[in-house]
């Protein structure tokens, strides 16, 4: 990199010293965790690229900017841009500032916006990548809506909860597939990309965090709408011990109905939820909707 291009990321001592002017103390609601470590926020950039210069890479929940400049820093060889979205509103005034001071020349490739991502429903340009620090409470939800909002994104790499990571990457049949498994595999293949110490966070959180890559794949091949197949999802791990006869009941109509709509879609009527991959839960979907027309 050109030393024009350089880039001066945030170790523990500029994060604590920034917080401090702005008189930030980190919060449990907004699950505000800042990254202190160079090295981590370079591990997740460097899982989000490589970049080129059509990429525009949408960043959630920026805080003081550790990630923000890792990425400025992996893309500078490329024209990527950067659209960083953060609900805070003082740190979303303070982050173009720190972006002007440690990465001057790359400055006018970052714009910050103030909004809640779970509100985003549009962009001056259509994001390609999302790379993120997601707050424990919010990260399936805020993934989901932005892969529903912005088709265009291809890929991305997530830091979340280890719990909540192990859960987006389960395939079928693991202890851990539910509801988010299946919704997610609706959108993209899933895996694992790294453990995160909690050593590299400000303050220390209680739990671990793990790294979640994805690259977004084709839906199943089905005529009904992704609704109709969530529904199915949400029955079937909503009452997670039962067989899926029972537990997609009162979604069916009645046991009897469930049973006739889960063999007309070539699955055992008593077999679980956990057991089914996102191509059979459309086919239970697809049945029902062959049903009512």
């Amino acid at each position: 990199m050109s030393a024009g291009r350089s880039v001066r990321l945030l170790g523990a001592r500029d994060v604590r010293e920034i917080a401090g002017r702005l008189g930030v103390r980190p919060t449990k609601k907004l699950g505000q965790n800042f990254v202190v470590e160079p090295g981590t926020v370079r591990q997740i950039a460097a899982l989000a690229g490589p970049f080129t210069g059509d990429d525009v890479i949408l960043e959630v929940g920026p805080g003081l900017g550790s990630l923000t400049l890792a990425l400025l820093e992996a893309a500078a060889s490329s024209d990527a841009r950067l659209v960083a979205v953060e609900i805070d509103p003082g740190l979303a005034a303070e982050l173009p500032k720190t972006i002007a001071e440690r990465a001057p020349a790359l400055a006018d490739r970052a714009t910050i916006l103030r909004t809640d991502a779970l509100g985003l429903r549009g962009l001056p340009v259509p994001p390609t990548i999302l790379a993120a620090n997601l707050p424990y409470n919010v990260a399936v939800p805020v993934v989901l809506h932005l892969l529903v909002t912005f088709p265009s994104i291809q890929r991305g790499v997530v830091m979340v909860q280890a719990e909540v990571a192990d859960r987006m990457c389960a395939g079928p049949g693991s202890r851990v597939y539910g509801a988010p498994s299946a919704k997610l595999a609706w959108f993209a293949s899933a895996r694992p990309a790294g453990t995160v110490p909690r050593g590299v966070f400000w303050p220390v959180p209680n739990v671990d965090s793990k790294l979640v890559a994805f690259t977004r794949h084709d839906p199943p091949a089905t005529a009904v709408e992704r609704a109709d197949v969530f529904a199915v999802i949400e029955a079937a791990f909503g009452q997670r011990r039962k067989t899926l006869r029972a537990a997609l009941a009162t979604w069916a109509g009645s046991p009897a109905e469930a049973e006739r709509l889960l063999r007309a879609a070539g699955v055992d009527p008593g077999a679980r939820g956990e057991s089914l991959g996102i191509a059979e839960f459309a086919r239970v979907a697809s049945a029902h909707t062959i049903r009512k027309s």
